[in-house]
């Protein structure tokens, strides 16, 4: 109930099986699944710790995390026979296992870290590049939540389609709230309302109407804007906790009232959503306490901080040996003058002068 055990430890028997055990799925086709969530739980994290942690020291934090904070969270929720599971609690694609546990792993992390040494005001560098990394990742939400229906059918229809419910409803919402009190409409709040949409249905994806769905994505956009307008000593340098944290808990407490089955709006009282609070604060804190051990473990073997100079200087060309941009190099050019003028037109009179020489 809290580990689970090794008896697929190294893809140990699962060539001799046909398909999951209640799915139609070969084994490994569901395993190579499973392993994206985890994969896209490592790339969240690093959202808040860019800029100023060694790659190594990053590279062992995501591997000791793997195994030691995401496994067992994922077996609680997921089962088979997880206490979590075993609670009752409701998440379809992640939003306490993927979501909540990487954005607390993340601030734990960035708190560890300490701020940047230059900390300012953080802007885009390329709007264009967050139009189509948002895109991107709302055309692979499609795989994680309609996928986790394990199945081409209905369900995975309903997940589909509330996915993209939630994220447009939430993403309108937003633009609305930034216009009302930052008066402006902007590509990068749109990005970050559909995001945050799609991580406030992701554990309800499933269980909910399209209509609980469009909802969800109204309300969290109003619970969760705020928490983006906070200033913190925590340098979350990508605002990954708002993003991730709080939009995954909104989202799990929210399925415990628009669920179809159990729901408090459908008359299933308070079960469930007591339910999604234990798991949601259990995985918080597991998330929290793990990754304070796995990094001051790191700490004592390694160095866990780049020097402040190359802090300062950057981290693609000192530690990568290479950079996101290649500038060409950039050519002077003088203003005309009256004497720049009056030189070519004596190099006109010589020219043609030569040439009336050379015609004789």
């Amino acid at each position: 109930k809290i580990i689970g055990d090794l008896n697929y430890f190294g893809m140990m028997g699962m060539l001799d099986m046909d398909v999951w055990d209640g799915t139609t799925l070969p084994p490994l086709v569901f395993v190579v699944f499973q392993m994206t969530f985890a994969v896209i739980g490592c790339a969240i994290i690093s959202g808040s710790i860019v800029e100023r942690m060694h790659f190594g020291a990053f590279t062992v934090f995501i591997t000791l995390w793997s195994l030691v904070v995401y496994a067992p969270i994922a077996h609680w929720i997921w089962g088979p026979g997880g206490w979590i599971e075993e609670l009752g609690a409701k998440d379809f694609a992640g939003g306490a296992v993927v979501h909540e546990s990487t954005a607390v792993s993340a601030l734990t992390l960035a708190w560890l870290l300490g701020p940047r040494s230059e900390r300012g005001e953080d802007q885009a560098h390329n709007v264009a590049f967050v139009i189509l990394g948002g895109s991107l990742l709302w055309f692979g939400w499609s795989g994680f939540n309609g996928g986790s229906a394990l199945a081409a059918d209905g369900l995975a229809a309903l997940a589909l389609i509330n996915s993209y419910q939630a994220a447009a409803s939430c993403l309108v919402t937003w633009m609305m709230i930034e216009r009302i009190f930052r008066k402006r409409w902007s590509a990068i709040g749109a990005v970050t309302g559909a995001v945050v949409g799609l991580v406030i249905i992701t554990p309800a994806a499933g269980f909910v109407s399209t209509i609980g769905a469009f909802a969800m994505g109204i309300i969290g956009a109003m619970m969760v804007y705020p928490f983006f307008q906070f200033t913190s000593r925590i340098d979350d340098s990508l605002d990954t906790f708002p993003c991730h944290g709080i939009s995954g808990f909104f989202g799990t407490m929210l399925t415990g009232c628009f669920a179809m089955e159990g729901g408090l709006f459908y008359g299933g009282g308070f079960k469930l959503l007591l339910a999604q609070f234990v798991a949601s604060m259990a995985v918080a804190a597991y998330a929290a306490f793990m990754s304070t051990i796995i990094f001051l473990f790191i700490k004592f073997v390694m160095r866990t901080r780049v020097h402040k100079d190359w802090e300062d200087a950057g981290l693609d060309e000192l530690v990568h040996g290479e950079s996101a941009y290649v500038h060409s190099p950039t050519k002077s050019y003088s203003s005309p003058t009256k004497s720049t003028h009056a030189n070519q037109e004596s190099d006109s009179s010589t020219s043609e002068s030569e040439a009336s020489t050379s015609n004789v």
